[in-house]
């Protein structure tokens, strides 16, 4: 074991995080298909085995926790089975979940069904919370801000964050750093953030610019100033990915070698990685290659997977 994981499994532990946004619950079937259905073309299959853990913001906390570092997270769930499941994972991963009951709507779930290693078919089910239940959020924010060493902000476009601007305010107050998961082309309201990480498809859809074009570069760092953030990564599956600061200075860590078995979740481990990195004030090239090694150790396995300290002995 070399210095950068002695120090982050040594120092993740006296860590304070918490965690705000879209909590989902994932389950996955997982079956044989053997024949086509009779009454209509299409595959039949045989469930032999089911999995079930926290997705999304939950996925994030549960990362972040299963280093040993102190986590609560803020979020949603409906009154229903998929809401208790996923308040029962998140308190087995040792997650401070602080939880918020909609009795008109429900637990944001994904199904999905697998067979043979392939993903046949994904069912999602989500609604959106109320605006009272969204204020509740930002006192919870506040209140747990205050004793709290980094912030992670996990949009996934379900609802949750109507006021996302108003608590990277409250961080900018306390001085603690936020990282900020993006969804959809308004980066405007990340404003004040440390940094936000969209990927490849997220930052051309934001910028009109592929990452594989000669303007990547300038239309990143273009997009920090106009966003008004320290820094910028952009992940980029098997190419790693880059962080550009308000400097101009830019930074590219490469993906590892691996066989790549699922991706599901491996952005949420980049960002719970970021945040411990930032939390143990590690250079930002330690944290982008420690987020790098989180990555490519998760996607190997199967389904939604949690960082294990283990994984990164060998970084």
């Amino acid at each position: 074991m070399n210095g950068l994981s002695e120090n982050v499994l040594s120092g993740a532990r006296g860590l304070r995080c918490l965690v705000v946004g879209d909590a989902m619950l994932d389950r996955y079937w997982v079956g044989d298909v053997d024949r086509i259905s009779p009454e209509a073309p299409v595959p039949v299959i045989s469930v032999k085995s089911s999995k079930e853990c926290a997705g999304g913001a939950g996925n994030v906390a549960a990362n972040i926790a299963s280093l040993g570092s102190a986590c609560e997270l803020i979020s949603f769930i409906g009154d229903d089975d998929a809401g208790k499941r996923l308040s029962a994972i998140l308190s087995k991963a040792g997650v401070g979940a602080h939880l918020h009951i909609d009795g008109d709507g429900r637990t944001t779930e994904k199904l999905r069904v697998v067979s043979r290693n392939q993903q046949l078919l994904r069912i999602d089910f989500e609604s959106r919370p109320g605006p009272d239940l969204i204020r509740q959020s930002v006192s919870d924010f506040e209140s747990l801000s205050i004793e709290t060493d980094v912030i992670v902000i996990s949009d996934y476009g379900k609802g949750g964050l109507g006021h996302i601007s108003e608590m990277v305010k409250i961080a900018q107050r306390l001085n603690t750093p936020v990282i900020v998961d993006p969804k959809g082309q308004d980066f405007g309201r990340y404003g004040g953030a440390t940094v936000v990480t969209p990927n490849a498809q997220e930052f051309e859809t934001v910028t009109g610019v592929s990452t594989h074009d000669d303007r990547f570069k300038s239309a990143a760092l273009s997009l920090v100033q106009d966003v008004g953030v320290t820094a910028l990564l952009v992940t980029q599956g098997a190419e790693g990915m880059s962080l550009f600061l308000n400097d101009g200075t830019m930074l590219h860590q490469a993906a590892a070698a691996v066989e790549v078995f699922d991706v599901s979740g491996a952005g949420d481990t980049v960002v719970a990685l970021l945040a411990v990195g930032l939390g143990l004030d590690l250079a930002w090239s330690d944290c982008i290659q420690l987020a790098t090694y989180g990555a490519s150790a998760v996607v190997t396995r199967f389904g939604t997977s949690v960082i294990r300290r283990e994984d990164l002995t060998g970084l």
